[in-house]
């Protein structure tokens, strides 16, 4: 792919292949021109392409990850095309930033990479790479890291840390006693994303992969940030010898000051911190061992007192305009802690060969202890300050007790491999994983409505709602790999196609699949725009892990089949000139199949799903991106989606009734005789996740004095999502959650330039940059809704309460590199 340099004809075309001095290709290597005025990336075969003006002398820098940078001139005439081969000696070095985010190589469909350094100022509660991820996907919650991907729901994104897949505690559910998010952005370097349609390399679930891979330092240095959230140190360096690399972070978060804001008021006590460390060590004959370790714990400790909630809900089934205060007894206490240890041995056997072998482990303990009752009084709207008893139209008690344990263990042995030869780079992959889980969960709500236990039953026994009840284990062995092929057709601006094929199995449900996948990507050579073409088709199937088989009552479906689906792609992307400086379009549609769906009900973080294969769906959508630097070396983009995806559940039903005059009614709102029913097939229901429309938009800008003044802008929109009754497939659909609509905007300033002298005695003298930023999360204000409370009145109507999520807050940050 390239870089258009001038929006009129005035130019010229390098273009070429990178290799190292035995001839192999270096992939991804990157081409850039002097004075930050363009570049691009070769591909996967080390083929790359870019214009540059014509009739004047350019320098071209040839900069890949382990090797010497090279450097040529070139003075070409207008039209003229010059053919190059670029050798670079090898060495041990950190590869530069990238400076363009979303900048997709054109050679590997799917994948969008993403600049780690943004993620120190993009402005957003979370904050790190995930809030850098759901700016292109959209969000609607942002005390969570997790994130919705072309109607998929947060258990169908793949996660990968240096070739390690990654997991979340299963338990959590609500955002505010999430906790950190295991990636630390400070130990990043590269990121890519897929958001559908990746290669079969990635693993078996059916929305996204996250590729990150940690930095191998190249000297000794560091880096530290102080905020009102979070407060974060990283520390690296290398041997004398160059043989040993460490790279080490360590975080701690509060997510007080954005909890204590909501509207149960209380004493929320939230803490979560975190240790990491990635160390390579060459061992010599081409033998390179690393080491990635992380510990994770996290607490949430909550003491409520009072809420006061109203809500205005249009909904054909639940009653609306009512104001309810709660009063609280009790508390809630939790407690998450993750530990990883991955080791990898990688062989470079000769030019063309590569082995990698890898073990690893995974342990989550997950406790939560909660003993809370509330007492709740309802009053109609217009009486919502009128304390006289004759107004309150209904009052209860709700009392929630849960003691849930979790433990999960899974080892994993891995083996992955490439291999070169002529237009062919294959790679191949086999792991085998063993799972030890250990389940007990004990909990229940009861609901008491004017002195009544509900559900109300005539036979006088003590019933319960949203009990869940099970003290389970299982051990599971799966086995799973992958084998593809990138094949090169012509030169540089030809045809790249990525065939492959996975395979997965596991001995708890017995289930055998097989998923083949195919990837492509054109890019017409004579073409005068630089336009590049890509699709993707093939199987993505999930099998289940623990969440999945976890029934609403607490029960474990261990027979749970794999969840299937069939995905395609198209997509197109186009670079070109806006202002006179660099900008990129992108855009691609999408269609997925599914089948064997379990469906589930999503509330705030938790995903309830009913353990059973007895759904098919569908998801569709068109995606467009406009990237660009609306100011000079300041990048931007915006982000637009359509999306729809709807479920049918086998053998669901529904019934109308009719009266004496054969008119329809509704048995459950209207006190008539009935005569006459209708039982006909449910048919297609919103998925929890049907978003239809989304926007994200990424703004920089800074002070036309002082670019060391920036400001960012971040903002998110989504539409209206569907919410169900927990538990109820009978009222799917029975509510909304309205639109989401968030601004987030942060200022930044260079307090220390370490590139400028200072004098020796300065405590300053060793630092390259010291920044400070200011942030203003949820600018306008808005109460966005993530859930709904269900309560009664005397009547027994059900009142659905919205749970809103943080307003306005501030935020300070200190961010210092040495």
């Amino acid at each position: 792919m390239s870089t258009h340099l001038s929006a009129q004809n005035n130019i010229a075309t390098v273009e070429g292949r990178i290799i190292d001095k035995s001839g192999n290709p270096i992939p991804h290597a990157t081409i850039s021109r002097s004075g930050n005025h363009g570049s691009t990336e070769a591909n996967d075969s080390g083929y790359f392409k870019l214009e540059i003006p014509s009739g004047i002398m350019i320098t071209l820098s040839y900069d890949a990850l382990n090797y010497r940078k090279e450097r040529h001139n070139y003075l070409l005439n207008r039209g003229q095309t010059r053919a190059v081969v670029i050798s670079l000696n090898s060495q041990v070095k950190r590869l530069r930033d990238v400076k363009v985010t979303d900048k997709k190589n054109g050679r590997d469909a799917a994948i969008i990479t993403l600049d780690p350094n943004k993620a120190k100022f993009n402005p957003s509660p979370i904050g790190g790479v995930e809030g850098l991820i759901k700016t292109i996907v959209g969000s609607n919650n942002e005390m969570t890291s997790q994130y919705n991907v072309r109607g998929g729901n947060y258990d169908e994104n793949l996660i990968y840390v240096n070739g390690f897949e990654i997991y979340k505690p299963f338990l959590v559910q609500n955002a505010q006693s999430e906790g950190l998010s295991f990636i630390n952005a400070d130990m990043v370097e590269n990121i890519k994303f897929s958001n559908g349609g990746f290669q079969a390399k990635y693993g078996d679930k059916m929305s996204s992969v996250l590729d990150v891979t940690y930095k191998k330092p190249t000297e000794n240095g560091g880096s530290a940030y102080v905020g009102l959230l979070e407060q974060g140190l990283h520390l690296e360096g290398i041997s004398k010898n160059k043989k040993f690399t460490y790279l080490i972070g360590g975080r701690n978060r509060t997510n007080q000051n954005l909890v204590k804001s909501q509207a149960t008021q209380g004493s929320y006590l939230p803490s979560s911190s975190d240790i990491q460390g990635y160390f390579t060590y060459d061992a010599g004959k081409n033998w390179q061992i690393d080491l990635l370790g992380n510990y994770s714990k996290t607490k949430f400790t909550f003491y409520p007192q009072s809420l006061q909630l109203a809500t205005a809900v249009i909904s054909p089934l639940y009653t609306s305009e009512i104001n309810a205060n709660f009063a609280f007894e009790g508390s809630e206490k939790d407690k998450y802690s993750t530990n990883f240890v991955g080791l990898t041995a990688s062989k470079k056997v000769n030019n063309h060969l590569n082995l990698k072998w890898s073990l690893s482990h995974y342990g989550d303990r997950e406790t939560q202890n909660s003993d809370i009752t509330s007492v709740y009084s309802l009053s109609s709207s217009d009486n919502a300050y009128n304390q006289d008893a004759a107004d309150v139209i209904g009052s209860g008690t709700n009392i929630n007790y849960s003691r849930n344990n979790l433990k999960i263990d899974v080892w994993t042995a891995q083996h992955n491999g490439s291999y070169k030869k002529g237009n062919h780079y294959w790679q191949w992959g086999a792991l085998i994983e063993r799972q030890k889980v250990n389940s007990y969960l004990n909990q229940w709500t009861y609901l008491d409505s004017a002195g009544y236990s509900l559900p109300n039953n005539t036979s006088g026994n003590f019933q319960l709602n949203d009990a869940m009840y099970g003290d389970q284990s299982f051990v599971l062995t799966r086995t799973s790999g992958f084998i593809q092929d990138n094949i090169q057709w012509g030169d540089s601006s030809s045809f790249l196609i990525q065939p492959g094929v996975r395979y997965n199995y596991n001995d708890l449900n017995k289930q055998f699949l097989i998923s083949p996948r195919v990837t492509f990507s054109y890019q017409p050579k004579n073409w005068k725009r630089d336009v590049n073409f890509h699709g993707s088709v093939g199987m993505y199937n999930q099998p289940p892990f623990y969440r999945e088989m976890l029934r609403y009552d607490g029960s474990l479906n261990k027979n749970l089949k794999a969840q299937k689906s069939i995905q395609g792609t198209l997509g197109m992307d186009y670079q070109f000139h806006m202002m006179s400086r660099p900008a990129k379009w992108t855009t691609e549609a999408y269609y997925k199949s599914m089948t064997d769906v379990d469906i589930y009900d999503i509330d705030n973080v938790r995903i309830r799903y009913y353990g059973n294969n007895n759904a098919k769906a569908y998801a569709y959508g068109l995606e467009t991106r406009l990237f660009g630097e609306l100011v000079k070396d300041a990048e931007s983009w915006i982000s637009i989606g359509y999306m729809r995806t709807m479920e049918k559940i086998n053998g669901l039903t529904n019934t109308t009734y009719q009266n004496a005059e054969g008119q329809t009614i509704n048995s459950q709102t209207q006190d008539k005789q009935i005569t006459d029913s209708t039982v006909s097939n449910a048919g297609w229901f919103r998925r929890p996740t049907d978003r239809r429309i989304t926007l994200g938009m990424f703004f920089q800008d800074y002070l036309t004095t002082n670019k060391n003044a920036k400001v960012y802008l971040n903002t998110i929109y989504g539409s209206n999502l569907p919410y169900n009754v927990p538990g109820s497939t009978k009222y799917r659909n029975s509510l909304e959650i309205d639109p989401y609509f968030r601004v987030d905007i942060g200022f930044s300033t260079l307090l220390v330039d370490g590139s400028k002298p200072h004098k020796s005695h300065s405590p300053f003298r060793t630092f390259k940059h010291i920044w400070g930023t200011v942030e203003v999360f949820n600018l306008i204000d808005r109460s966005n809704t993530i859930s709904y409370t269900l309560i009664k009145d005397y009547s027994n109507n059900l009142y659905p309460l919205p749970n809103r999520l943080t307003p306005r807050l501030l935020n300070f940050k200190i961010i210092a590199e040495w």
